[in-house]
């Protein structure tokens, strides 16, 4: 494997980005793509493979170097180029690649790094390359076993999985326009019954800029994994319904609702940012979608629809721990006081956001992590604090180990 200066440099650029700055690691990829337009497609996408594989794997390489050169390295001084250029060195010798002979590399020792890669690899938060505080709190949760099972499946890299726009194409059309451009397209394998409701209309491809094809724009299809698609479903969707998504952000289950109901009905999308509701409306309108109506939450908001909502969507904010595979930089940047400050929110939303629903409605509680205090623990305390106003239906727990990412799901409805 051939290494260029111009292409390492710029991954450590983008690290520096992510691990000093504090930029999360799509800008900072975007960013270092829009330096040289020169950079062909295969370039680009070593650049972006290299960084999100390094940042996945932070913890292990760190480790690893660390222990081979202690006397030079420490976490908090990595602040110049050099640092992050002997640890893509350090990641490139564990791949098993050979160095270059570059002036940068002189100090490298590949027998040193692979001898001590193998100790380092009998610790699992090393081995699996995440912070102390996070395999504390997934063995607590989950248990060791399962924690151990899950922390394998959050390394692997992520499917890409269309969602079929049936508004406007069939999946076997879409499928067969996507073969004509030689994209290698299957659909859902996995043998769990979980899955049935949605992997008629799913596709799954091999990654590639999407964005910039033409069925893309036309609407045909929207990026969207396997495991969110099962939240509307989970509903219990019908034509003609009033549905309120409260936590819309850029509408992607939005938009998979106004599918499902064949674009008959209303859905009011909601979001404290303004700049999402805007995309959302983009999404719309590519989407041949007229139903949706978009609001600005504001304090008056629940109030306004106080008893209107047949489906109201919760989607609340969270750890994000299901979704490691997409965002791995997210691991270095939460903490434990994050997780306490954002299962407030949760509930004040469960709480709060629980009076837009009519009676007999249907509400789905959901997230993408996957500890239980972000999941059954807030159903249970929302539900013991309204006994005898809502009751419990079902709820869904889909493990990374399910082969998508990780979300929960519960539907209550109102009494």
């Amino acid at each position: 494997m051939k290494l260029h200066r111009s292409l390492i440099q710029a991954v450590g650029n983008a690290l520096q980005q992510i691990f000093v700055e504090g930029i999360y690691a799509d800008k900072a990829v975007e960013r270092m793509l829009k330096q040289n337009s020169r950079w062909g497609s295969r370039d680009r996408r070593f650049i972006a493979e290299t960084t999100y594989e390094m940042v996945r794997w932070w913890r292990y390489i760190c480790e690893t170097y660390a222990a081979s050169y202690s006397h030079e390295y420490k976490i908090e001084t990595l602040n110049n180029t050099s640092h992050f250029l002997k640890l893509f060195a350090t990641w490139h010798l564990l791949k098993g690649f050979e160095l270059p002979d570059w002036e940068e590399f002189n100090s490298i020792d590949k027998n040193k790094i692979l001898k001590n890669a193998i100790q380092i690899k009998l610790i699992r938060k090393y081995r699996e390359s995440i912070p102390d505080w996070l395999d504390d709190i997934g063995v607590k949760q989950l248990g060791e076993k399962v924690w151990e099972n899950e922390l394998q499946e959050l390394n692997k890299e992520a499917q890409v999985v269309l969602r079929v726009n049936t508004l406007k194409i069939k999946t076997e059309e879409l499928r067969t326009k996507l073969l004509e451009q030689n994209i290698e397209v299957s659909s859902i394998a996995n043998a769990s019954t979980i899955w049935d409701d949605i992997k008629k209309n799913t596709l799954i491809i091999k990654r590639q800029n999407l964005h910039q094809m033409k069925e893309y724009k036309e609407g045909l299809f929207e990026i969207q994994d396997a495991a969110s698609q099962l939240i509307a479903t989970f509903l219990q969707l019908n034509e003609g319904l009033t549905v309120v998504d409260a936590c819309a952000g850029a509408g992607g289950k939005s938009l998979q609702i106004a599918a499902i109901m064949k674009n008959k009905g209303k859905i009011i999308s909601m979001d404290i940012e303004d700049r999402k509701l805007v995309e959302l409306k983009k999404r719309a309108a590519r989407a041949g979608i007229s139903i949706i109506q978009t609001e600005l939450i504001s304090k008056d908001s629940i109030q306004k629809l106080k008893n209107t909502a047949d489906r109201l969507l919760l989607d609340v904010p969270c750890s994000g721990l299901g979704i490691l595979r997409r965002n791995p930089d997210a691991k270095w940047k939460l903490n434990l006081d994050f997780i306490e400050k954002i299962k407030i929110i949760q509930q004040n939303i469960i709480s709060n956001y629980s009076a837009i629903l009519k009676p007999g409605g249907i509400m789905v509680y959901a997230t993408c992590s996957i500890l239980p205090s972000e999941n059954q623990d807030q159903v249970e305390q929302f539900l013991s604090i309204k006994t005898g106003e809502f009751k419990f239906i079902a709820d869904r727990k889909v493990l990374p180990s399910d082969g998508f990412d990780g979300f929960y799901m519960a539907a209550i409805q109102k009494l």
